[in-house]
């Protein structure tokens, strides 16, 4: 079986990554360094500051994920793929990349080592010729089920102390970025 290697500099002591985050006087978490770097120039900073914030917590999470897949030999990408067909069974390559926002040729790199460690097949697609399916294999769907709620727990653990309508306004603002960026890059 292939092996997962991680970057073990970048995962140690996750606690202490990122930036010093305090709250200010209604309570609200900011970054220090980043209030006490762009204060001086006396502007309307909130937009680029709550981006910054995002980034961090993106940085954070993907660490975290990468850290937990690393415990299953596993990285990001292909958890993501493993836990994605299992949900949604054998899918064509181009709708795996599109359902988990990566690219053709990075789900094609990703499924060529889930295939090269049994874990995923391709098969062809029976509705047209020229796509390719992935299939989990039994081994590939016995490992998922081994780690699959595991996988929930961590995510259920990061928004601890949140409100339904705390996650809801969460998810909201994402995907209003989400929008505004594709409105962006559409022009």
């Amino acid at each position: 079986m292939h092996k997962f290697n991680m970057n073990t500099d970048e995962l140690k002591d996750l606690s202490k990554a990122g930036p010093e985050v305090t709250r200010d006087e209604s309570g609200l978490l900011y970054m220090k360094r980043f209030r006490d770097l762009f204060d001086p120039l006396k502007m309307d900073l909130a937009p680029i500051e709550a981006l910054a914030a995002l980034r961090y917590a993106g940085k954070a999470i993907h660490l975290l994920q990468e850290r937990w897949g690393a415990k299953h030999d596993l990285s990001e990408g292909r958890l993501g793929v493993l836990f994605r067909l299992f949900r949604c069974g054998d899918l064509p390559l181009g709708e795996l990349a599109d359902d988990l926002a990566m690219s053709p040729r990075n789900i094609t790199g990703l499924v060529d080592h889930l295939e090269r460690d049994g874990l995923v097949e391709r098969v062809p697609d029976a509705d047209d010729r020229r796509s390719v399916r992935a299939r989990l294999t039994s081994a590939g769907r016995e490992r998922i089920e081994g780690i699959w709620k595991e996988g929930f727990d961590h995510q259920y653990e990061l928004v601890k102390g949140m409100t339904k309508d705390d996650l809801a306004q969460l998810r909201h603002l994402c995907l209003l970025l989400v929008e505004n960026a594709r409105k962006e890059l559409g022009k």
